[in-house]
């Protein structure tokens, strides 16, 4: 087994740790929008984040299908630190979408 990742794997885990943290950085700047009013730019944000998810899930995904085909990974720990900051975002991003609707209810009342 190699001592190192592929190119290909090296971009796939990086593409998981810079779209998780754009999905991460998107759904603060919605909450931070809801929190001045601007709910169309908070929706626009979190519709953001859920699209750099999705591309995060691609790369995860890519990785997922390469184990399964024999081709294991070297677990490093930018590997694991990008599992990691994917799963964070996963739940930053739900609990903003939570955080948003909270603020939206309460200028309505």
């Amino acid at each position: 087994m190699s001592e190192t990742m592929s190119q290909e794997q090296l971009e796939a885990v990086m593409g998981l740790i810079i779209n998780a943290g754009n999905a991460k950085s998107d759904a603060m700047e919605a909450i931070q929008a809801a929190k001045t009013g601007d709910f169309a730019l908070a929706q626009e944000k979190l519709t953001a984040a859920d699209q750099a998810l999705v591309e995060a899930h691609h790369s995860q995904t890519g990785l997922l299908t390469e184990e399964a085909s024999g081709n294991p990974m070297t677990i490093t720990l930018l590997a694991v630190h990008s599992q990691d900051h994917l799963m964070t975002s996963l739940t930053f991003n739900d609990m903003a979408k939570e955080v948003v609707e909270l603020y939206q209810r309460l200028s309505n009342e």
